[in-house]
């Protein structure tokens, strides 16, 4: 599990665990971190995808399945020991959907609150996946992610790291959500956070994830401002309170 997760304070007699994902090409220096801020009922866990920091040496993840499947392999007791929830920021918002996902319809086990953070809906572009099943051998044309960047993610350097983008497009392409009478993916609470500076599309799309309430925060800076010691700070106090209540 070392090899995957980075915890930088075990708490073994926490009552709750929060499972963080990175933003694209990001490590787990940020995050893991937070495990020193919260108290003693949470415990914190930052994933570490292949070919980043420890694991440096490693092939990037082919897909966004391969991603999912290592995840869930690896966490699979902890997942079931305790209550858990996923905090997510940019792409790995998309890898912690896919990991919930497949957690709820392989072993009917679901966060008790999804925290994610600058990133769009994955349902509000229709002309993505229109793009996906016409295209998707061709997915990371350049001509093509030119043609509708404006509907993309914002990834970090996403025109120096193709792998990241195939891996963004596998994830709309394997996981769509649609909200309907008899298939709405999740009904724990979703809370989404966002910089009042970052460009994010029809952030109101999160609601059509869940049949638990829906929250969002916008918080002063850019794409990265959580970040920000004061926002942090907030993000720590507000996640520490929703799981908690989450557990009454």
């Amino acid at each position: 599990m070392e090899k995957l997760v980075a915890c930088v304070q075990r708490r073994p007699n926490a009552l709750f665990r929060l499972i963080c994902f990175p933003w694209a090409g990001g490590g787990t220096s940020q995050l893991a971190q937070w495990g020193k801020l919260f108290d003693d009922s949470i415990e914190v866990f930052c994933i570490r995808l292949p070919g980043r920091e420890s694991r440096h040496e490693e092939p990037f993840a082919k897909d966004m399945t391969s991603v999912v499947n290592e995840v869930t392999s690896v966490l699979l007791k902890e997942f079931k020991e305790k209550p858990f929830a996923f905090f997510a920021h940019s792409f790995g918002t998309y890898t912690s959907l896919a990991v919930a996902l497949h957690l709820k319809e392989k072993y009917g086990l679901e966060p008790v609150h999804l925290f994610l953070s600058s990133a769009h809906a994955p349902n509000v572009s229709y002309g993505i996946i229109n793009i996906m099943k016409q295209n998707h051998k061709l997915a990371t044309n350049s001509k093509i992610l030119e043609k509708n960047k404006k509907s993309f993610l914002y990834v970090e350097a996403n025109s120096k790291h193709r792998y990241l983008m195939e891996c963004f497009m596998t994830s709309f392409y394997v996981h769509r959500f649609e909200k309907t009478e008899k298939n709405i993916p999740f009904s724990c609470d979703v809370t989404y956070f966002y910089g009042s500076d970052d460009k994010i599309y029809d952030s109101q799309g999160w609601r059509e994830l869940t049949c638990g309430d829906t929250s969002f925060y916008q918080l002063p800076g850019d794409h990265f401002y959580l970040l920000k010691p004061s926002n942090e700070s907030f993000l720590i106090k507000h996640i520490t309170r929703c799981i908690e209540n989450a557990g009454l």
